[in-house]
This record gives C-alpha cells, sequence and structure tokens, in this order.
C-alpha cells in the first residue's frame, strides 16, 4: 500500500502584522522556475519548470494572484512524458517589513495532464504555501515559496487522492503607486513631509509638522496636560509644574519660593491679611493687631503673660497677675506686693514674694495635692495649747481656705519618737484639734476640716538627732478632695 501524503492546509485566520512599505494598489508581475514531488501513486520523476504570475495589492496585508506553470515529467517506468499545465489562483496575507514581505497563501489549483496514454486527465484541487520577497530596491524582489497541492478526486487511474509539493524561485517585478514610506510613522510619506523627526505619538500637519496647541513646546498627541496656561512652565509630559504648591504655576508664580500652605494672589505671591509678616494659612492667628510682635506661627508673644502683646505693652516686665490697662502697665496699688489689686486681695497682708491665687491669697493647696507642713505652727512642751506666734500662720491658712471654699482638708498631727507611742499619738491627735478648733474661729467651716493624730508612725526624718525630732513634730494639711 502506496504511503499516504498528508496535505500542507493553510490557516488564513492570523492577524497580519502591517508593512512598513504601504503597497496598497501595486502590481506585482513575476517569473518563476519551479521543482515538483509528484504524488507517489502517479509514479513520475520529480521535475522542474516554470511559469508566471500576476498579483495584486487590495491594501497592505491582503492581495491576490494568479499564476500559471508548465512542466515535462516523465514516468519512472520510461515512456513519454506526460507535460502538465497547471492554473491557480490565490488569496494572499502579507506580512513583514520593509525589505522582507513575507507571505501566506491559499486557492484553487487546476491540473491538465495530455500527450500520454496514460496520464491524459484534469485534477482540480486546492492548494496553501508560504513564501517571502526579498526586496533589491523599492520595485524589485526575488521570491522564494513552497507550496502544496491536494486533489481530493484524482483522475490518475491508480489512485483515490493525490498530493504534491512545489518550490519555486524568482524575481518579481513591482508597478503601480509608488512605495509609502514614512520614517517617523506620522502617516505623511517621507517624500512629502515636511519634519521627517516627528516623535512618536505626536499630531501633525498637512506638511508632518507635530502641532502644539497650548505652545508649552510638547507637541499635541503627547501632550497630556493639552490646555498649559500661557507661559507655565511644564515638564516632559506637558503638565504644568508648581514647585511651591501654591496653585500658580513656574514660569507664571511671581513668588516661587512660597511656604508651604501659604495663601497666595493670581501672580502666587503670599497674602497676609494682619500685616504681621506671618502668611495667611500658616497664620494661626490671621487677626493680630496691627505693631504686635509674633511668633513663627503668626500669634502675638507676650513676655510679662499680662495679655498685651509684646509690641504694644507699654509695661513689658509687669509682675503675673498684676491688673493692667490697654497699654499693659499696673491698673491699680498692690500695697503686699503680690500682684492682686487691693481691692481684691482677700489677704492683703501676704508676705512678699510668696505665691498667691487670684483672690491674693497664699497658694496652699495645688492639683498635686502635695501635703502642706505648717512650718512656724508650735505647741508648749507636752501639751496641745497653740503658741502666739502660731496664729500668723493660721491666720493665713484661714484666709486662703476661706478664699477656696470648694477645699476639704485633713490637719494631721505628728510627734517625735520620745516617750510613749501612745501618748504621742494622744498629744498629735489633741493638737490637731486645737489647730482644727482654731481655724474654725476664724471663719472656715468646721465640716470642711478633720483632726487626726499619727503619733510617731509618719517621721521625715531620723529620731536620733534634735534636728530630725524638730522636724518630725508638725502639723500637715492634706486635700480630701
Amino acid at each position: 500500500m502506496r504511503p499516504r501524503i498528508v496535505p500542507l492546509l493553510l490557516c488564513l485566520t492570523a492577524v497580519p502584522v502591517l508593512c512598513v512599505a504601504q503597497r496598497t494598489h501595486q502590481f506585482e508581475f513575476s517569473a518563476f522556475g519551479s521543482f515538483t514531488r509528484y504524488d507517489r501513486a502517479f509514479e513520475l520523476d520529480n521535475q522542474i519548470g516554470g511559469g508566471g504570475r500576476l498579483g495584486y495589492f487590495f491594501s497592505p496585508a491582503i492581495g491576490t494572484e494568479l499564476d500559471v506553470s508548465y512542466q515535462q515529467p516523465s514516468p519512472t517506468s520510461g515512456g513519454a512524458t506526460a507535460p502538465l499545465a497547471l492554473g491557480s489562483a490565490s488569496l494572499i496575507v502579507n506580512l513583514g517589513s520593509d525589505n522582507n514581505l513575507f507571505y501566506i497563501l491559499g486557492g484553487y489549483t487546476r491540473l491538465r495532464f495530455s500527450d500520454n496514454p496514460s496520464y491524459t486527465f484534469t485534477d482540480n484541487g486546492i492548494h496553501g504555501g508560504i513564501g517571502d520577497r526579498m526586496f533589491v530596491g523599492e520595485r524589485v524582489a526575488v521570491r522564494l515559496e513552497a507550496r502544496a497541492i491536494y486533489s481530493p478526486n484524482t483522475g490518475y487511474p491508480n489512485g483515490t487522492w493525490a498530493g504534491h509539493i512545489v518550490g519555486s524561485a524568482g524575481l518579481s517585478i513591482f508597478t503601480g503607486p509608488s512605495a509609502f514610506h514614512d520614517v517617523d510613522h506620522d502617516g505623511i510619506t517621507d517624500k512629502k513631509d515636511g519634519c521627517p523627526g516627528t516623535p512618536s505619538g505626536a499630531v501633525v500637519d498637512a506638511r508632518g509638522c507635530p502641532t502644539d496647541s497650548d505652545r508649552d513646546k510638547v507637541y499635541d498627541g503627547i501632550d497630556t496636560c493639552p490646555n498649559t496656561v500661557a507661559g507655565a512652565e511644564v515638564e516632559a509630559r506637558g503638565c504644568p509644574k508648581d514647585a511651591d504648591a501654591d496653585g500658580v504655576y513656574d514660569g507664571i508664580d511671581k513668588c516661587p519660593g512660597t511656604m508651604t500652605a501659604a495663601r497666595v494672589d493670581a501672580q502666587g505671591c503670599p497674602t497676609d491679611s494682619d500685616a504681621d509678616g506671618v502668611p495667611d494659612g500658616p497664620d494661626q492667628c490671621p487677626n493680630t493687631p496691627a505693631g504686635a510682635m509674633v511668633d513663627t506661627t503668626g500669634c502675638p508673644t507676650d513676655g510679662d503673660h499680662d495679655g498685651v502683646p509684646n509690641g504694644i505693652d507699654k509695661c513689658p516686665n509687669t509682675p503675673v497677675g498684676v491688673e493692667v490697662d490697654t497699654a499693659g502697665c499696673q491698673r491699680a496699688s498692690d500695697g503686699d506686693g503680690d500682684g492682686i489689686d487691693d481691692t481684691k486681695d482677700k489677704c492683703p497682708g501676704t508676705a512678699a514674694a510668696m505665691r498667691v491665687d487670684a483672690a491674693g491669697c497664699p497658694i496652699l493647696f495645688t492639683e498635686a495635692k502635695t501635703p502642706v507642713v505648717l512650718r512656724g505652727v508650735t505647741f508648749e512642751t507636752g501639751r496641745s495649747a497653740l503658741h502666739p506666734d502660731s496664729y500668723t500662720i493660721l491666720d493665713i491658712v484661714a484666709a486662703s481656705l476661706i478664699a477656696n471654699p470648694g477645699i476639704n482638708i485633713e490637719i494631721a498631727g505628728h510627734t517625735d519618737a520620745t516617750g510613749a507611742a501612745t501618748t504621742n499619738t494622744r498629744l498629735s491627735q489633741s493638737r490637731a484639734e486645737a489647730v482644727r478648733a482654731y481655724l474654725a474661729s476664724k471663719g472656715v467651716a468646721p465640716e470642711r476640716m478633720v483632726a487626726r493624730g499619727y503619733g510617731p508612725t509618719q517621721p521625715v526624718a531620723p529620731n536620733t538627732t534634735a534636728a530630725g525630732r524638730a522636724l518630725n513634730r508638725r502639723v500637715e494639711l492634706r486635700q480630701t478632695n
């Protein structure tokens, strides 16, 4: 049984790549020599032949052609030749480049054998092939091709179907419109292109020169921001630059170094509504009075904390807490020099340099609730009777408590470790109660005060020295709320 020949069929569904050379509406005339390997069932020697073809390009990628060829194969067993005339019509898909126009084709072939009793018949077949045109000029190319022909029903007595393979080489000449060369791919032929080096993607006019509608020196088509304001500097994509991020483009910005977040006018210069030297935006105090000195945030400075800004303050070193007028100077008299106007001072006899509250009374109790040791409050030895020189200190304590009615206290009595602990505890309780009674006599509500004696249990210094024992004998005030 003779081997079967698998026919070569082309698939023409591939997407073509457009050729660099634009050959639409050109004709191709070609002469070629061929070499054919016949179906083995035909018992014919391989044979050379020749022919010609006529092709036409409908577009850069699609074309059609007709070709005819002639051969005189000889039977392998000897005898007269069997002349063969072939005629084909093909559809061609072109791919490739300016110098190599590769193609694939497929179509119909008619094979007519004659002048030999055993080989006088006509076959109809289909064919497919691949080839390449190698240009040696704009209109001349060497053409190589391999083609397979398949006849599903052959007239040869010893076969049912037939397959032949044909290789050819020839020379093609192209006529018609000149090839379209466009090196910069702007759609304008090189012969007419007034600007042959146009960047890829740029929009061009009829002369092939790039257009620049907004005149920013970045061509239309490449320009990502095509409506740039006149005069603005742009980056490579054509978008305006704004180095200081103030909303006014570089090139138009008259103040290019504007600080971050500052408000600017149409020229890009910072505005300063209160004329304090800090631009609007960063200025956290935008309504600073004229003449006031400000910090880097635009807020007035007030060295003496009297509420009148530096620069406007006529008395810049006013003591803390002193009431001042609009010029920053003390408004009223202060007999004890504590910074509180005598008309508002509830403790007018405060000692010099003592810290006072808004009422002019000593600040005994703080937010930290630190115990207050009443140094100078003393008692007769072994007794709970107060020495008269303790009254001054206790009067100040009473005035402070009356001025701060929201504070409740514990009066804690302490002793040193001399003597019996039980005796010392009773003594410390009695002394704490004596202080409570005195403060109550000065107007402090008794229910705000609790008296407790701790005896020697909470020393603040060693009891081994006289100085240490003196420190341990004390009365403390502790805020309880």
